[in-house]
């Protein structure tokens, strides 16, 4: 019998990666669905569309005729609630998108959710949310954030995640809606949206244009690939228990300059490598004003779900980059595509 699993923003970076590493079990049926904004890419499940098993539907979370019909065909036993509006600086120029998507979008489906579940006393609701939603902590502090850290959210776009996963909560208290929560560092590696600081710095400086970086570039962030992040849901949806929070990181906190430089180190040898060419990159990197709200360090504290679940992070920091500066030089069709189309290599909100 299959596990018929429904994704919501499938087509994100997150969403893509954990849909592929959920057809590598053929008995999972998954069901994808997205409203395609502009960081929603089919071309990122290219390999996913010729599996028999997988399915795509496009549809806004906020349309409840749809979602209920979404519900009464496919039945799902699970979901997984990525979609979402997910960089801090659009929050900052744009907010109101991430209060209808992320908040109400969300309660959309909580809502439909708790009726199906009447049905299918199976089902369970996985809210993936942030770290951002318990704000910064002081540069020199040795606390890391855990489960029962309190929310203190300070950008629009951690504000609107800490709201959802109150409501997740709250379904699951005062309607009895079996939900997991899992809270997550920052994710790198294959099919990120250039908006976001990895890919923005690899294609700037292949395009040769300035890498701007906000402030000193000495904020801290902590950093997990992907995969692991999408090994650590599908732990969390195998064993995880109903009503409970599983932070997710791979305790690796950089400065944002180092990464930077670490990157820019990476695409050097990648490219003396490859056309034995010898190039340097760090004059391209431009301190500019600080954004509004910017927290400046983030530190997750795994123990729950390694002592819990028996997950651990398998990619080193420094392959794992490598691999993802890599991935972009080879794969310039999937980038080359956006910057025609969407996304011209800018930074945006900052306040002037």
């Amino acid at each position: 019998m299959y596990k018929k699993i429904l994704v919501t923003g499938g087509a994100g970076f997150i969403g893509n990666s954990l849909i592929k590493a959920l057809l590598r079990n053929k008995k999972n049926k998954v069901l994808n669905i997205d409203k395609l904004t502009y960081a929603g890419n089919l071309d990122s499940l290219k390999s996913a569309e010729k599996n028999l098993n997988y399915l795509f539907k496009k549809i806004d979370i906020n349309n409840k005729k749809k979602i209920k019909n979404v519900f009464k065909q496919f039945k799902p036993d699970y979901i997984f609630n990525l979609a979402a509006e997910s960089h801090v600086d659009k929050s900052i120029e744009n907010p109101e998108d991430f209060i209808r998507t992320n908040i109400l979008g969300t309660c959309n489906l909580l809502n439909i959710s708790k009726n199906y579940y009447k049905k299918n006393k199976k089902f369970i609701f996985h809210h993936i949310s942030t770290d951002e939603v318990y704000g910064g902590l002081s540069k020199n502090s040795k606390e890391t954030f855990d489960e029962q850290t309190l929310y203190k959210p300070n950008s629009p776009y951690a504000a609107s995640k800490a709201c959802s996963d109150h409501l997740v909560r709250s379904w699951y208290k005062t309607y009895n809606l079996p939900i997991i929560i899992s809270n997550c560092s920052n994710n790198y590696g294959y099919y990120q949206y250039p908006e976001k600081l990895i890919p923005h710095v690899i294609l700037n400086a292949i395009k040769n244009k300035a890498i701007p970086v906000y402030g000193d570039g000495k904020q801290i962030r902590d950093w997990i690939h992907v995969d692991d992040h999408c090994n650590a849901l599908i732990k969390i949806m195998q064993n995880g228990k109903p009503g409970e929070s599983y932070n997710v990181g791979a305790s690796c906190q950089r400065t944002n300059i180092q990464l930077i430089k670490l990157i820019l180190n990476c695409l050097k040898k990648i490219i003396k490598q490859t056309s034995k060419r010898n190039v340097c990159f760090n004059h391209l990197i431009k301190f500019v004003k600080d954004r509004p709200g910017h927290d400046f360090k983030y530190a997750i504290n795994s123990s729950k779900i390694k002592r819990e679940l028996r997950w651990e992070p398998a990619i080193p920091f420094e392959i794992g980059i490598y691999n993802t500066v890599k991935w972009y030089v080879i794969n310039r069709n999937w980038w080359e595509k956006i910057l025609k189309k969407k996304y011209k290599l800018r930074r945006i909100g900052i306040i002037k």
